[in-house]
């Protein structure tokens, strides 16, 4: 028996989400296109996490809340082209790429990025804590694609697959606007992205064991 979790596009989505959905396939939008446009938001969250680094007062807040919400429409762009793709028969042949490949890169965006806001806010080590989370978001990642190159059900099991990834970071970057006000500066990220790094050990470890488990099982 294995702990995997199951694939989140058979889980069924909000009201909203299928009727933007419907929206976007009627639109002509593209799966991939849209896929492109988590990539567009992570971008635009590195940008605003470097230049809260070096922000103060509100305008670092400001920053800070751009930042998430980036993430949030991250998140939101991944569950609207799998919708897209799948439920209004919209994917492509190159959807398998879209599909994976923007993930990683908005990870490492994202990830890499809160780490040197931390950094220049002077936290000496944030900013390799940043690139270990994104490593370990790329290897949880290759964990899951191994097993399904091995002919078993994706694993997205957790506790730090994509979707808690991002709550942390998000979560993070919401106590990190209000750090002024006990005399943080740059705390918050550096505790989000080691709680990120440990979480995603984990997960790469539980993966890893699930399939063994399936391997030995044939």
């Amino acid at each position: 028996m294995t702990d995997a979790a199951p694939d989140p596009l058979k889980t069924p989505s909000p009201d909203w989400a299928q009727g933007l959905a419907a929206a976007m396939a009627r639109a002509g939008v593209s799966p991939d296109a849209i896929s492109a446009g988590s990539v567009v938001f992570a971008v635009l969250g590195l940008v605003l996490f470097i230049a809260a680094g070096f922000a103060e007062g509100l305008s670092r807040g400001a920053h800070l809340i751009g930042a998430g919400v980036c993430i949030q429409l991250r998140l939101l762009c991944n569950l609207l082209d799998g919708m897209v793709a799948v439920e209004h028969g919209k994917g492509g042949t190159s959807g398998p790429i879209w599909n994976e490949l923007p993930d990683r890169i908005a990870d490492a965006l994202f990830l890499v990025g809160a780490g040197y806001c931390a950094a220049a806010s002077g936290m000496v080590f944030a900013a390799p804590l940043g690139w270990a989370a994104a490593v370990l978001a790329v290897l949880s990642a290759y964990v899951r694609e191994l097993g399904r190159g091995q002919g078993f059900p994706a694993d997205f099991s957790g506790p730090m697959a994509k979707p808690h990834r991002m709550a942390a970071l998000t979560a993070a970057c919401l106590v990190a606007t209000f750090e002024p006000l006990w005399g943080w500066r740059g705390e918050a990220l550096m505790v989000g992205l080691f709680a990120i790094v440990l979480g995603a050990i984990w997960t790469v470890a539980r993966r890893t064991r699930t399939l063994a488990a399936r391997l030995a099982k044939g």
